[in-house]
């Protein structure tokens, strides 16, 4: 069965399980999505299942765009995802939703992260900084010597230094769905998920269970 979904994080709560202990969630409205192509080894070198998620007015979208889903019969659709798969059970025009999922099992949640703006090499990569004391001024959040004397004579690519954090890919990998609400499209996931309230997900089987 596939078990792939779009979603919209919708922020954090708390359950009580069985055993009356406070369980932090992530609330999730993940679908319903639409498959809108499947890909195939023999015509595209690999194997995936792209979906759509989020119907919106066909202003909003180029000609290409709604071309692509008006040859599949689908509604106007704002977000397109693939999810990687090798034998897919679905077809062009299903919905998915998620029903596919089900307490208790595991899943990858994948999402951009907050963007945090320019950042130093403390905040960034949590260096230490330099002394407090000792006749230093301006040195306390600096990142320090950067070179590496005539031998190589220069700055190795890659080098940990002040620049733009967050706004990237992130997965948080194996985690618990706690409740699956299908009427109302939600499904809630143990923990915390990349990304700020309202910002995209993508809601997949767990590959290292």
């Amino acid at each position: 069965m596939f078990k792939g979904l779009i979603g919209k994080k919708l922020g954090m709560t708390q359950v009580f399980d069985e055993n009356g202990e406070a369980v932090p969630v992530t609330i999730i409205e993940a679908g319903p999505c639409f498959v809108t192509q499947i890909r195939t080894l023999k015509n595209n070198g690999y194997s995936a299942v792209q979906l759509g998620f989020g119907e919106v007015e066909e202003r909003k979208l180029t000609k290409g765009q709604l071309g692509h889903l008006t040859n599949a019969k689908l509604p106007p659709l704002r977000f397109l995802r693939e999810f990687r798969m090798k034998n897919p059970e679905v077809k062009v025009g299903d919905k998915v939703d998620v029903s596919a999922f089900e307490p208790g099992s595991r899943v990858d949640v994948v999402g951009t992260s907050k963007g945090k703006g320019f950042a130093g090499t403390v905040k960034r990569y949590h260096f230490k900084g330099g002394p407090k004391t000792h006749g230093q001024s301006d040195r306390l959040r600096a990142p320090g010597s950067i070179g590496s004397t005539t031998t190589p004579g220069r700055v190795f690519k890659g080098k940990k230094m002040p620049g733009h954090m967050g706004s990237q890919r992130v997965s948080s990998q194996n985690i618990k769905v706690v409740l699956v609400d299908a009427e109302n499209n939600l499904i809630a996931v143990n923990g915390s998920v990349p990304g700020p309230k309202g910002g995209l997900v993508m809601v997949k089987e767990a590959r290292k269970q």
